[in-house]
């Protein structure tokens, strides 16, 4: 059985934000949000985590936020949620 991380931080970052380690970093970041694993699964199929008005499914072998809700509405345009490195 695989064991999952318990927490990510999750950052949201500007689109055009780019830099060689991925898209933006925490200097980048307009919100960041340490979350929290909820022990469900998303719609994604990805375990979801939530935390500071961030819910997110995240695909753990990958840290790819694969779902995101900020405050409980969709990512504005614009604006990419990744894990921090």
């Amino acid at each position: 059985m695989t064991t999952h991380p318990q927490r990510y931080t999750v950052l949201l970052v500007p689109a055009h934000v780019e830099d060689g380690g991925g898209a933006g970093g925490e200097d980048s970041a307009v919100r960041s949000a340490l979350v929290e694993a909820t022990g469900k699964t998303g719609a994604s199929g990805y375990p979801i985590y939530t935390g500071e008005g961030i819910t997110a499914d995240i695909d753990p072998e990958t840290r790819t936020v694969e779902a995101v809700l900020v405050d409980g509405e969709e990512l504005d345009y614009g604006l990419n949620a990744v894990v921090a490195a």
